[in-house]
């Protein structure tokens, strides 16, 4: 095995070159550290931004009539993100922070527990796009209007690539030349052809993003379990990893084309969502020279 490997040539070392390889996996571990709390700063940064969006959007899809369940759609988003942070939080307190003594029962309960929770509100977030991207499939055409300005006085907001104006006579000539259009979100918001067409696929790519999430977060839980029993590699560990680094590549796939419709925050939110669990990844790493290097302390105390 290549563990076995590195180990012999660890143990051949001379004091020198040790104490050299301490001082340099020590300042490796600083910048790791200093990566790592920089991209977790940016991420909650990243939330309040979400919520400021989420707030701008609502004012514009929601009314006195709008009901809890549309309420607390509307931040579909924002709560699917905090989720992901109190996901991220618990994940860095079982993988570095917590040390051994500290991992009694009732904590990695707790631990598990809130994980549970906040999968139970990602797949919410779930259920709030495929809802959404099922009610555009069925989309009503609005009929007594051959063009936006026959809707100025209706109190409406016109979208289109997720950004939403209200129509008014100044604009409503400007935002669409089409003589066909669609509710969106009700009575409240309306879009053109190319417009719904669009909001289709953003739709199933907010389904697509959280599912590929999903498996990322299952697949390292995997690992997380694997590791707490010990096992530093498997075929099963190995799965695992190839199944991470394939959600992670479509993820910045998705990312991209997202920046392709200018949404430039939400490629600087998956790059951002990326840094952060590689930042636990580089806790895995760590974690797993340690489980090596006990194994092999235990192999040394035998002979």
């Amino acid at each position: 095995m290549i563990i076995r490997r590195v180990d012999r040539d660890y143990g051949r070392m001379s004091g020198s070159e040790l104490s050299d390889s301490a001082g340099a996996s020590s300042k490796l571990r600083h910048l790791q550290q200093a990566f790592k709390w920089v991209v977790y700063s940016l991420l909650f940064v990243n939330f309040v931004l979400y919520l400021i969006d989420d707030l701008s959007f609502a004012q514009h899809t929601l009314s006195e009539s709008s009901g809890l369940v549309d309420r607390v759609s509307a931040f579909a988003t924002t709560i699917a993100v905090a989720a992901w942070l109190t996901m991220l939080a618990t994940l860095e307190l079982e993988t570095y922070a917590l040390e051994d003594e500290q991992f009694t029962p009732w904590v990695l309960k707790a631990l598990h527990g809130v994980r549970l929770v906040c999968v139970a509100m990602i797949a919410y977030s779930i259920f709030a796009f495929v809802d959404y991207a099922a009610e555009l499939r069925e989309t009503l055409s609005v009929d007594d209007a051959g063009s936006l300005c026959d809707m100025v006085e209706r109190d409406v907001s016109f979208t289109y690539n997720i950004e939403y104006t209200e129509i008014t006579s100044s604009n409503c000539r400007e935002l669409s030349s089409d003589s066909t259009f669609f509710w969106v979100d009700g009575q409240e918001v309306v879009t053109d052809t190319h417009g719904l067409s669009l909001e289709r696929w953003l739709a199933i790519a907010d389904v697509a993003e959280i599912a590929i999430w999903l498996f990322i977060i299952a697949a390292m839980e995997g690992v997380v379990r694997l590791q707490d029993r010990g096992v530093a590699s498997s075929r099963v560990m190995r799965l695992l990893t190839r199944i991470k680094l394939v959600g992670y590549c479509l993820l910045l796939a998705l990312a991209l084309w997202w920046a392709t419709l200018s949404h430039w925050l939400y490629l600087w939110d998956t790059i951002l969502w990326v840094g952060g669990f590689a930042a636990i990844e580089l806790n895995l790493s760590q974690w797993r020279d340690e489980i090596r290097e006990e194994a092999w302390q235990d192999v040394l105390d035998t002979r």
